[in-house]
């Protein structure tokens, strides 16, 4: 078929099952829009692997049961092959079974070359806990599900979270929300008002490719007033190898944690330049470099931004930035989302030759604020341009 037609087909295929490609300009390209509908209200959360074979897969959170936290919801897969410029339809690939739902996911490319995928399974308000499954043929099969905390209660994990460093050990941070009411737990049933809503920092990890898991010796509170505490923690491996985490607050910024030991030990809790909503940002290191890209909702006032009483409200614009000091300070901001009535978060970044492929939730400030997801295909030189 010839690429003209073919793209035509492809094109009027995904907006049939509500799947839109977008606008274009040289560097900058929205290849790809999963839209809310009353099948599916709500598509978020996902993250990027590439096979060896070249081929770019992407799961993501698929709800079918309503739009909230706690509706019914898979896991999906589409995939790329042409670099994140076109996607197929999505492929079930995990069912919630029992559970509230399955949502969450981060897949790693482990040093010793199977791939790893993580995600929570969330049973009530009360029990939420990630989990760890391998595939040692690129996806095809995989693993049983592995618990990766054992301890019982509501374990918050973002989507693409996971790392490994260079010494081969697996990290994830996760945010605790510790119980009110502990005598009200149950495991499959509960209330979720009898969470303490300020999260604390923990880190788990495993020196035997998943297999055992340790908690870190260090947590972490907010040391200022809040009522939101430190949520969705991400982490990065910098070039030295030091490792660096942070967490979005309530308070106008992104806080920041060190470990100078692989993750066993961490620094308090520290503001960073990062201004910001109630909002995860999300970082990653240029392959072969020390410099640091993040994606979050910035409200420094550099941009025009939403506020209001709505976490959601403020989740505009989104903004891209290079760090050259190990996230001390964040220059060359670039805005990728300027829709004031929009709501833009959950990035997921990859690394595709000298472009970069981000899939974030795209909805809007009221409403369905987390209902369609984006893939946005970015050059590095456009990112880094004047």
């Amino acid at each position: 078929m010839p690429p003209l037609k073919r793209s035509l087909v492809f094109a009027l295929a995904l907006i049939a099952t509500g799947l839109s490609p977008l606008r274009a300009e040289p560097g900058n390209e929205v290849t790809l829009d999963v839209i809310s509908s009353p099948e599916h209200p709500r598509n978020s959360e996902g993250s990027f692997a590439t096979l060896r074979s070249g081929r770019i897969v992407f799961y993501y959170t698929q709800f079918y049961g309503g739009a909230s936290d706690y509706s019914s919801a898979r896991i999906v897969e589409i995939h790329s092959d042409d670099q994140g410029r076109t996607w197929s339809q999505p492929k079930p690939w995990a069912e919630k079974g029992k559970s509230v739902n399955v949502m969450s996911v981060s897949l790693l490319r482990l040093a010793s070359g199977p791939l790893a995928i993580f995600y929570v399974i969330k049973n009530s308000g009360l029990d939420c806990r990630p989990y760890m499954r391998v595939s040692n043929d690129e996806g095809a099969t995989w693993s049983d599900p592995r618990l990766v905390i054992q301890a019982p209660g509501y374990f918050v994990l973002n989507n693409d979270r996971i790392i490994q460093t260079r010494s081969g050990r697996i990290l994830v941070p996760v945010a605790f929300n510790r119980l009110l009411r502990p005598t009200e737990y149950r495991p499959h049933g509960g209330d979720s008002r009898s969470n303490d809503l300020r999260g604390i920092i923990l880190w788990y990890y495993s020196d035997d490719q998943g297999m055992t898991w340790r908690e870190a010796d260090s947590w972490w509170a907010l040391p200022v007033p809040s009522a939101a505490g430190l949520q969705e923690p991400g982490l990065v491996e910098l070039a030295d190898g030091t490792l660096y985490s942070w967490a979005r607050t309530d308070v106008g910024e992104q806080f920041s944690f060190r470990s100078q030991d692989d993750g066993k030990t961490w620094t308090p809790p520290e503001p960073t330049d990062l201004k910001s909503s109630c909002s995860p940002a999300s970082i990653k290191r240029l392959p072969g470099s020390s410099v640091l890209l993040a994606i979050y909702n910035d409200h420094s006032g550099r941009f025009p931004f939403t506020v209001g009483h709505d976490a959601y409200a403020g989740r505009t614009p989104l903004i891209s930035a290079f760090s050259r000091d190990n996230g001390r300070t964040w220059t060359q901001h670039k805005r990728l989302e300027s829709d004031l009535q929009g709501a833009f978060a959950y990035t997921a970044i990859h690394f595709v030759g000298d472009s970069v492929l981000l899939g974030y939730s795209a909805g809007k400030a009221h409403g369905a604020h987390l209902g369609s997801l984006r893939i946005r295909r970015l050059s590095l030189s456009w990112l880094q341009a004047p």
